[in-house]
């Protein structure tokens, strides 16, 4: 049995405290700020209130400082810092690629510079550059390793990448209007338009995070403003296309219309399971997806008509030079391999699917609810996203008007992730993949169960605090359960 370590109270009380007095400059204005705003992007995007936002922007008048709809430009950027800690658990046993069950915290801190501008402002016909910096430091609990349903979404997987700023998004964006119709829309860090066709193409080309534009939900989406949980966020068992840092270049074309969207996307993998370089070789490897948007209620008649619903249903195929988990278990037991390796066994044109349901319904003006569930075929490698062939999420949130806290927002969402038998097998044996490989596997559903409550002190100023409960950690009886707190502070600028 693993010896358990605690982690110095004194180290973990100084970093609490220093997260805290952050936020010394204005607390006492945040009761008022609160009362004059009158209510209420992955990055902090999301909409409060608003079931179905084209994306998820911070509203107007909630950043720290002015911003002009009319202008050809865009400037605007976010900070985000968050702090994660937990007790020591219990593990029967531990592995190169476990979550360390002695007591440990970490902070991660990740900076978006956004850029954007207007080439052509006509709506019919509306052009936009746009141009993300990005930086992200520090590091996540356990490096990011041993949870498939991992509790920060701002951490990077390889820390060795280091905080030095890079170019996280870099893209063209073409509107193609189909009436006269315009219809409003608000200004985005991915959109610049205010006003758009209500029938309409769109298509971008560039470098960009896919989550941004798919799988979209805004009430489970955006980890600066909502829940951190990879699989809260994001659908677990959508292995989308992606670099370490979670981008690729890629092209979209969407059509919209009054009621629907859908929309298509091809995109280059990476070489190697979560490696930092892509490949280019569009007939060796890509990523394709395909989505479709209803917006409608899910409830009909049983709440008020003004109630806003969504469904999305997703479907994704990657070509990539993957293996099988069960090739690599047959070269194990026939002695090929001193342990099961899927590297060994990598094979090019091997072929990943998988399908996804997203949906949300606003039930108040203060309280709505979302679900996810997504399926792959889970025989070839976990290659870009996270260690997920089945995953089920159930959430909901609610705005504090009812205590005169309008922009505040408490969440709660419960998520439940599998692996399938030969993915199983492999890790029970000794197998490591991307994120996980404990040495053995007592086999169990990875559940989690997340609550945060969001606090707004002052114009664009957020802290929050999260819980996330979880058992069975990397999907196994032997190890856990773990609580993992934190305490977030995000910034729009």
């Amino acid at each position: 049995m693993t010896r358990m370590m605690y982690t110095s109270p004194r180290r973990l009380l100084a970093a609490c405290l220093t997260i805290l007095l952050l936020a010394a400059f204005c607390p006492a204005m945040a009761q008022t700020a609160d009362q004059a705003a009158g209510g209420a992007a992955r990055t902090s995007t999301e909409v409060p209130n608003t079931p179905n936002p084209s994306t998820n922007a911070a509203p107007a008048g909630l950043t720290l400082f002015p911003h002009s709809d009319n202008s050809r430009f865009l400037i605007t950027g976010q900070a985000n810092i968050i702090f994660q800690a937990h007790a020591p658990f219990h593990a029967e046993y531990s592995g190169i690629n476990s979550l360390l069950n002695r007591g440990e915290y970490k902070t991660s801190l990740l900076g978006t510079l956004f850029l954007g501008a207007q080439l052509r402002r006509a709506p019919q016909s509306n052009t936009d550059v746009i141009l993300d910096v990005e930086s992200s430091g520090g590091r996540g609990i356990s490096e990011a390793l041993g949870l498939a349903g991992f509790t920060n979404l701002d951490v990077v997987r390889n820390p060795n990448l280091g905080s030095a700023p890079y170019i996280a998004r870099v893209q063209l964006h073409q509107t193609i209007g189909f009436t006269s119709k315009l219809i409003e829309a608000q200004r985005t860090p991915f959109s610049l338009a205010t006003q758009v066709p209500e029938r309409r193409l769109d298509f971008r080309i560039g470098k960009m995070s896919l989550p941004d534009f798919f799988d979209i939900n805004s009430i489970g989406t955006d980890s600066h403003l909502q829940f951190l949980n990879w699989t809260v966020d994001n659908n677990g068992a959508w292995d989308y296309a992606a670099d370490t840092r979670g981008y690729t270049w890629a092209a979209i074309a969407e059509y919209d219309d009054k009621n629907w969207t859908a929309r298509y996307s091809l995109a280059l993998m990476p070489k190697v399971a979560n490696g930092t370089d892509l490949d280019w070789n569009l007939h060796r490897a890509n990523g394709q997806n395909i989505e479709f948007e209803l917006r409608k209620s899910l409830l009909g008649n049983l709440v008020s008509p003004e109630r806003k619903g969504t469904v999305r249903i997703l479907s994704y195929v990657n070509h990539a030079h993957m293996g099988l988990y069960s090739d690599a278990v047959k070269a194990y037991l026939n002695g090929t391999t001193p342990k099961p390796d899927i590297v060994s066994v990598e094979k090019s044109g091997a072929v990943k699917y998988g399908f996804g349901l997203n949906a949300e319904q606003e039930l108040t003006s203060d309280a709505r609810i979302f679900t996810r569930f997504g399926w792959n075929e889970g025989q070839h490698e976990s290659f870009a996203y996270t260690e997920v062939d089945q995953t089920f999420a159930l959430g909901a949130d609610y705005a504090g008007r009812t205590w005169s806290r309008p922009n505040d927002k408490l969440g709660l969402a419960f998520v439940s992730n599998a692996i399938k038998k030969d993915h199983q097998n492999y890790l029970r044996l000794g197998g490591l993949g991307f994120l996980l490989g404990d040495g053995n596997l007592n086999y169990a559903c990875e559940d989690i169960v997340e609550s945060y409550y969001n606090l707004h002190t002052w114009r664009g100023v957020y802290y929050a605090l999260d819980a996330q409960y979880i058992t069975h950690p990397g999907y196994n009886r032997d190890r856990g359960p773990v609580l993992v707190e934190s305490i977030r502070m995000h910034i729009d600028f």
